[in-house]
């Protein structure tokens, strides 16, 4: 609600920008979709590697992660 209401403030200011900014948010959108999708593939890896490294421990008995929250 809070950008709506900011884009309306923007387009009452200056509206050729508003109008501009309104029609280049979906191709930005676009351009950085791949560098999202990078990001969590990045996070999916670490993840898996964390659990590789914690796997020892976990068998031994360790405390598990929800138990330290």
């Amino acid at each position: 609600m809070i950008k709506f209401l900011l884009w309306l403030l923007l387009f009452v200011v200056c509206w050729p920008l508003a109008i501009l900014a309104l029609l280049l948010y979906p191709i930005v959108w676009l351009v950085t979709l791949p560098l999202r999708m990078v990001g969590i593939a990045v996070g999916g890896v670490f993840a898996l590697l964390r659990a590789v490294v914690m796997l020892p421990a976990r068998l031994i008995g360790g405390a598990s992660v929800s138990a330290r929250k």
